[in-house]
């Protein structure tokens, strides 16, 4: 029987890597739901080739054929519905599908769809209330998204565990925990290793870090991934965020997740276990291969993007995170031990920071520098709720971008 399989942010880097999967394996999965952001155009091919039961797209209202021009509604719930964005019908027209928008309509997909697995690719906080949506229902989340966990970790565990779901990890370095630890005693485990890359600047001088341009921050060595991941990259921040992730997936303690730079990205993790053995889970830098094991879960598909040659391979190097130039990794940590707010506060603080870059309104040295002044300033409190997460990340952003951190010269 075929898997049915929800993609949020099927139009981005996740969401197209996860729909080559279900290309490879065509008698594997059955796509019932989309969600995209504005490209319309590419929500459009991918509708008409997959024909989902419903999708969403954020770029405006949902009209049906019987709704007067110019109005929208979400959702619609007719057939032949079009979504309009920027004023303009897109070319989602006569299809057998359902549309939804608006700033609840990605979760009203989730809910209005059975699934088994839902694909979380959308990044920030976007897909947040949608993967709860998800786990409410009993539905497996196969979670690519960082802040969702980094930022209600406890929230999402629980709402699991409550409904008999599971979070799939979905980032190479969490599939290669998962895949590691399959079959083991977690009581022996000492200690988790993540791989990093160290991305395009981890042997560049001071004096080049301080000049980076987001072009070349874009530039990431290994692996092809959005902007706001790939600069995370170059930052380390994003391997933070994956300690903190570790941490709720795994439920082990911080203590007991460190990080290793390993540039050739072939060696994605390591477990340790109590005896001194290590288990380690290497495979070419592809996330169709995490995405696939996830989606798959508990069977093994056949790949067609090829295995490793370890009489060719390359030699493998691996080094500690130097923290005292890239202090994200250490920052990360710091919001971690504090616990409460504090990892949605980082997680805000760093998506004004990246944004501002890549506008090149501060430089690449600025953006932990931005992070850290946010951790000073903020005061953490237990999470409440799902909507008490989006509001203190809304607050950060807005004390941000309103200049109290991001001015250069408080920087």
């Amino acid at each position: 029987m075929k898997k049915r399989v929800i993609v949020l942010g099927s139009t981005g880097s996740i969401g197209r890597q996860t729909l080559d999967v279900v290309r490879a394996n065509p008698g594997a999965f059955d796509v019932v739901g989309l969600a995209a952001g504005r490209d319309v155009s590419a929500l459009a091919a991918q509708v008409a080739e997959f024909a989902p039961q419903a999708a969403y797209c954020a770029g405006g209202p949902v009209r049906t054929a019987s709704s007067p021009a110019g109005t929208g509604s979400s959702p619609a719930h007719a057939d032949n519905s079009a979504a309009r964005t920027d004023g303009s019908v897109s070319r989602l027209v006569n299809a057998p599908t359902r549309y939804y928008s608006g700033p609840d309509g990605m979760a009203q997909l989730v809910e209005s769809v059975e699934a088994d697995v839902t694909v979380v690719g959308t990044p920030g906080m976007v897909g947040a209330q949608a993967a709860m949506a998800a786990l409410e229902r009993g539905q497996n989340v196969a979670l690519a998204n960082k802040e969702t966990l980094v930022m209600a970790g406890d929230l999402v565990m629980r709402a699991a565990a409550e409904n008999g779901a599971a979070v799939l990890p979905t980032d190479s370095e969490h599939s290669g925990v998962w895949q590691c630890l399959r079959g083991e005693d977690q009581a022996a485990v000492r200690r988790l290793i993540l791989a990093a890359s160290g991305g395009p600047f981890r042997t560049a001088s001071d004096r080049e870090l301080a000049a980076v341009t987001p072009e070349q921050a874009l530039r990431h060595p290994t692996w092809s991934m959005g902007a706001k991941i790939t600069i995370d990259s170059a930052t380390l921040l994003n391997k933070g965020l994956e300690v903190i992730e570790a941490h709720w997936l795994f439920a082990l303690p911080y203590d007991k997740i460190d990080v290793v730079i390993h540039p050739q990205s072939i060696v994605h993790a390591l477990v340790e276990f109590a005896d001194g053995a290590v288990k380690a889970q290497l495979s070419h830098p592809d996330m169709r291969l995490p995405i696939q094991h996830a989606l798959s879960y508990p069977e093994r598909l056949p790949t067609y993007w090829g295995g490793l040659d370890f009489a060719r391979a390359p030699v493998l190097e691996f080094s500690p995170p130097d923290s005292a130039r890239f202090s994200c990794l250490d920052l990360a940590r710091r919001a971690a031990a504090t616990g409460g707010t504090a990892p949605t506060a980082l997680c805000a603080a760093d998506e004004v920071a990246v944004e501002l870059f890549l506008r090149g309104k501060i430089g690449f040295l600025d953006i932990p520098r931005m992070i850290e002044r946010a951790l000073d300033a903020h005061a953490a409190v237990p999470v409440e709720s799902l909507d008490h997460v989006l509001a203190v990340a809304a607050e950060t952003r807005q004390r941000l971008m309103a200049g109290m951190y991001s001015t250069r010269e408080a920087l």
